[in-house]
């Protein structure tokens, strides 16, 4: 069986779901949007949500995408950076409970957290302290991480480190791996644009891109964006929310529909198509059937608070790809 390795910012993910929209206002937080905090301001919005319930468990996006690979059975591991704090130990535990190897480098840095406020419609703001996630370097990375390994995927927030990025691809072509990059924001694509382009022209095997993310990086709508990616890798995913995806690879096409859904929190539902699609690929199933897996999977999760699913999800889940498969 192939195995897939992630890398990207080891964060925990802190899980509200609050009230109504007034504590984002008194906190002055951007609803809908990504703010990255201090440790000052992650105490202060601690604080101000203190009387909430929590849900704590492993995130950010390739890691997300990889506890997805290994809940369908499938070896994973994931390569990123944690402090030697309560939350660094939480991280681990939690990885390994989820099936998924740590290669993971320690810092004095506190652990990076991402405190996730989900308002009743669904639309969730995410306050990032990378602390030490941010840290992981290029000289933190081995041959031997990647050896055993059969696809690479990373995520986008990492791409503002430029040597972290190119070393590790070129690591991972040393080693005979398939490189995947899901571009995860359209910020990170504008300000990063050519650096991109560059890497993923020589390294980049497959490249998962939502709308916002493929304007970014083509200028141009979805369909349109898909051929402009497929230029430069094997295979192009465009994912367009309630309209499903487009794959192309070669001069081969395929339209996915999306599953139907009672959403409820679209955290994690791009990191989770990863998954099934990275999963299907790994199997060597048709474009169509792991375009359709990474449907179902990120159909289920935003049904959930955040981007882990109970076992008799997955057990569902399961049920439901070997149907897509036969």
């Amino acid at each position: 069986m192939k195995k897939i390795l992630g890398m990207g910012n080891a964060l925990t993910d802190i899980l509200l779901q609050v009230d109504n929209d007034e504590v984002l206002f008194s906190l002055n937080l951007l609803k809908g949007g990504m703010q990255l905090i201090n440790t000052e301001r992650s105490h202060e919005i601690n604080d101000a949500v203190s009387n909430y319930s929590k849900i704590m468990a492993t995130g950010g996006s390739a890691s997300n995408t990889i506890n997805g690979i290994t809940r369908l059975g499938m070896k994973g591991g994931f390569v990123g950076k944690i402090g030697k704090d309560d939350i660094g130990l939480f991280f681990t535990n939690d990885s390994i409970n989820n099936g998924v190897v740590p290669h993971l480098l320690t810092s004095e840095t506190p652990s990076g957290r991402c405190t996730v406020l989900v308002t009743p419609d669904s639309e969730r703001t995410l306050c990032t302290y990378l602390g030490a996630a941010c840290e992981l370097e290029a000289s933190d990375l081995k041959a031997e991480m990647f050896q055993g390994y059969d696809i690479f995927h990373i995520e986008g927030y990492l791409v503002q480190n430029h040597d972290l990025i190119r070393t590790a691809v070129r690591l991972a072509k040393q080693e005979g791996l398939k490189v995947s990059v899901d571009l995860a924001s359209y910020n990170v694509v504008e300000e990063n644009l050519d650096f991109l382009l560059e890497i993923i022209h020589q390294y980049v095997d497959i490249v998962f891109a939502n709308e916002e993310e493929a304007r970014a990086f083509t200028g141009k709508e979805p369909e349109d964006a898909l051929n402009v990616i497929s230029e430069h890798c094997e295979i192009a995913i465009v994912k367009v929310g309630k309209d499903g995806s487009f794959i192309k690879s070669g001069d081969k096409i395929v339209q996915i529909a999306p599953r139907k859904a009672n959403c409820i929190d679209t955290t994690g539902a791009g990191d989770l198509y990863a998954s099934g699609f990275l999963f299907g690929l790994a199997n060597n199933y048709s474009l169509e059937v792991c375009g359709k897996i990474g449907s179902l999977i990120s159909g289920n999760v935003v049904e959930v608070l955040g981007a882990k699913m109970p076992d008799e999800v997955w057990e569902t889940i399961q049920g439901e790809i070997g149907r897509i498969v036969n």
